[in-house]
Order: structure tokens, then C-alpha cells, then sequence
């Protein structure tokens, strides 16, 4: 699932005070489209590609059903689950019952697992909370804001830790835990501000995510397709890495069976779990 981006197209969101606040975000080649697993060859309909056609969801139930409709189909326009996801305008009340919060750490709360094609997720940030630098496993990643701001720090791959090198010769993941100790190298940060929406893969770099806030919690909604269950952490200062299993703390609104330390987040060291 590769995708080679060479642009940037913005994605509207509204800022509280209801002007358009633009998310930019790059998109990929193939005119921003990457296959979902488990589909037969089909291409969507007209009205899943072109963004134009998109009428805001009236709720987040109608969001998630449009998004199941959306990945019935192999072919995923990056462009149209992004703007689609922006166009929510987001209901406190409608996903209330998802968001739970941790003193510790943020939590990954499973809204809908999408069939097996994407899973859905709230993330809950305490003041001051963030991850780790990290990986997405060749997933895709659309993030849109629920409530508060979040600050996004764009990383490049370490140089020992191409993403072009991530496969071995038999295309299975190659061990690359043998970091060097060059750092990592920052080249980007911004905000996301309440109803926008970003998107990142592993072509697109490295990422960090937090809320900045030391006075407000923050809550985003993360669609991942294909889903995964570990990814890759960085250190900021040597730029090694190690691999992290990722687990929810709840599942569909109820607690999930994993004692509080079992709850992990992308977050993989005491120096990342405080950013």
C-alpha cells in the first residue's frame, strides 16, 4: 500500500469562531486513492470520489455509515474520507459516550472496527498529553478534531530507518531496531483546530501529536485503514526505535479487560509519555 506524494491540497475545517480554518495535507500521486483490503476490484461511484458531492453528515452515525459505504468499494479517494470526515461539525453528545479520559496517558477508545477494513477511534487528551514520535504500519491516517487544538510535529525517517528500507527482500517487515544515534529531524509543526482534518502515511513522514493545552482536554477522531496493532517509536534525541503494541482502553463505550497499564497508547518511552 504505497503511495508517493507530491503535492499538498487543503482540507476546510471551521474554526469556533466559524471561520474557514485550512488543514493542509499532502496527497498522493495516484490522484490520492490507495486500495482497501478485503474488496474486490470495483471502483466507487462518482459520488465517493469527487469531494464536490459531499453533503455533510447530519451526525456521527450517518458519518460512520457513509464511511462503511465509502470502504465497500477497493478504490479510497484520501481526498474524499478527508473531506467527508472535516464536513462533520462535531456534537459533544453524539460521542459523549466514547470519549474516557486518563490521568496517565491518552486513550484510543474503538468506536467502530468498520468491517476490518478501517477502525475508528476517539482519542482522549488530558492537559498537556501527547505521544511518542511515531510510525503508522503503511496505514492511512485521517485525524479530525473533536474538541479543543491539537499541535502536530511533522518528522523526517532517520536516515538508518528509511521508509523505503522498511520491507526485507521477501517484503516482510525488516528489523530495523539498531538505530543510529543521529537524531531525528523536525520539519514541520502546526495546530488542528476543532472540525479540521489531517492525514498522514508512512510516505509522508513521522509524526507527534499533543494537546498544548495545560488548561483544556482535547478529543480527536482517528479513522485507520488498514487497522493495526503495533507500530514504530522514535526517540527525538538518538532517533532509535523500538516496536509498541497498541491496545484500546475502551471498546464501543464499554471498558476493555486490560488493567490500566495494559491501556497503551503510541507512547513508548517516560520521555514521549510526557510530551
Amino acid at each position: 500500500m504505497e503511495c508517493e506524494i507530491i503535492n499538498e491540497r487543503p482540507v476546510d475545517g471551521r474554526c469556533s469562531s466559524g471561520e474557514v480554518c485550512v488543514q493542509s495535507a499532502p496527497m498522493a500521486a495516484n490522484g490520492g486513492h490507495f486500495k482497501s483490503e478485503g474488496n474486490r476490484a470495483s471502483r466507487p461511484p462518482a459520488m465517493y470520489s469527487d469531494p464536490s458531492t459531499i453533503v455533510p453528515p447530519a451526525s456521527l452515525s450517518e458519518l460512520i455509515q457513509t464511511l462503511h459505504d465509502v470502504f465497500a468499494h477497493e478504490d479510497i479517494s484520501i481526498e474524499y474520507v478527508q473531506t467527508l470526515m472535516a464536513s462533520y461539525k462535531s456534537n459533544p453528545r453524539e460521542w459523549k459516550k466514547f470519549a474516557k479520559f486518563d490521568k496517565h496517558r491518552y486513550t484510543r477508545n474503538l468506536v467502530d472496527d468498520g468491517n476490518g477494513k478501517f477502525n475508528l477511534m476517539l482519542l482522549c487528551w488530558n492537559e498537556a498529553q501527547g505521544s511518542s514520535i511515531h510510525s503508522h504500519a503503511n496505514s492511512h491516517c485521517f485525524l479530525k478534531v473533536l474538541d479543543g487544538t491539537v499541535k502536530e510535529e511533522m518528522f523526517e525517517w532517520p536516515e538508518n530507518c528509511d521508509q523505503a528500507e522498511a520491507m526485507d527482500e521477501d517484503g516482510d517487515e525488516a528489523d530495523r531496531k539498531d538505530g543510529s544515534n543521529s537524531g531525528m529531524q523536525k520539519r514541520d509543526e502546526s495546530q488542528i483546530v476543532k472540525n479540521a482534518c489531517g492525514y498522514i502515511n508512512d510516505d509522508i513522514g513521522l509524526h507527534r501529536v499533543e494537546n498544548p493545552s495545560h488548561v483544556d482536554k482535547a478529543v480527536t477522531l482517528h479513522l485507520y485503514s488498514p487497522p493495526f496493532d503495533e507500530c514504530e517509536c522514535f526517540d527525538e534525541r538518538t532517533g532509535k526505535h523500538t516496536t509498541a503494541k497498541v491496545t484500546f482502553w475502551s471498546k464501543f463505550g464499554k471498558r476493555t479487560p486490560f488493567g490500566r497499564h495494559r491501556n497503551v497508547p503510541i507512547s513508548c518511552t517516560t520521555e514521549a509519555e510526557n510530551n
